[in-house]
């Protein structure tokens, strides 16, 4: 008797959630379900390289539907797989250049069914692309590291945003998460989340840079912390910003997470702004530097 066979390992997927690796074993995936979020978060080449690669497959599938037929297509030599591949790009994409044509009623069958699949393809391929141009997406630029210095007096963590595109984004809010693990009294191990209070949270016209401060209080979930603390609780910093954008009157989005081994204590940013004969200069070269001291 032979061995049963082995059992299939479970799928695994990688998230990445800033610097931190997760790998999600055992969930279960459906393609088609998802076919939408796969097509909008695909990459531009990859988006491409698929609609090629799904376009000629359609192709060379119904030439081989013609290629099955008795002379179904006129001026095509007989068991010319090629000119029915031609002939399937013209009917697919409505093209009909009049050269060939169905001359069977096998060949016109195939012709509708190639017609109605080419309209089909052709708005799910404009919607697609429709939205995936019309989506809105800020352009954010995040300092590399954030910082904890002294600001106003007392303890600080501090980060540094920009707007690269240097439009108005109205009513830009920021929201300053800290991600720490902990114990339960029941020793159980979680990862929570807590809001750090931000001394300005709202920007009426976001246009060039905002520094965010935290002030580490009493009420602070830093307060007290070290660099050692931050190392044991595995902790991570997460910036979101959403705001409207005032060339497309669209809501955007951005975010940015770092982990505690970015965090650089005791520096300050570098001083990108600087006026001279009246102009004021915002020197991105030294956005993301920070001085120690």
């Amino acid at each position: 008797m032979s061995a049963p066979p082995a059992p299939k390992p479970p799928r695994q997927r990688s998230i990445r959630i800033g610097e931190r690796e997760i790998v999600a074993i055992g969930v279960a995936e459906d393609f088609w379900r998802d076919f939408s979020h796969r097509a909008m978060t695909a990459s531009w080449p990859a988006f491409i390289a698929a609609t090629a690669g799904v376009f000629v497959l359609l192709n060379a599938s119904f030439a081989l539907a013609y290629l099955l037929g008795q002379a179904p297509v006129s001026n095509v030599a007989a068991g010319d797989a090629l000119q029915y591949f031609y002939f399937s790009i013209e009917t697919l994409a409505t093209v009909g250049y009049g050269d060939m044509h169905p001359q069977s009623h096998y060949g016109h069958v195939i012709a509708s069914i190639e017609s109605f699949t080419g309209i089909f393809c052709i708005a799910l391929m404009t919607g697609l692309i429709f939205a995936r141009f019309s989506r809105p997406q800020a352009r954010i630029l995040f300092a590399h590291a954030p910082i904890i210095s002294t600001h106003d007096g007392q303890p600080a963590f501090m980060v540094r945003l920009a707007n690269e595109r240097h439009n108005s984004i109205s009513d830009a809010t920021a929201k300053l998460w800290f991600l720490r693990r902990y114990s339960t009294t029941e020793g159980r191990q979680f990862r929570g989340f807590a809001e750090m209070r931000l001394v300005r949270s709202e920007n009426p016209t976001f246009q060039l840079s905002w520094t965010l401060f935290h002030p580490i209080d009493a009420s602070s979930p830093l307060f007290g912390m070290s660099a050692a603390d931050l190392e044991r609780l595995e902790a991570a910093f997460t910036v979101t910003i959403n705001g409207l954008d005032e060339t497309s009157s669209q809501p955007v989005h951005a975010r940015q997470a770092w982990s505690h081994l970015d965090l650089r204590w005791n520096h300050h940013y570098a001083d990108i702004l600087a006026t001279s004969d009246g102009i004021t200069r915002l020197d991105y070269g030294r956005f993301h530097d920070t001085i120690e001291g």
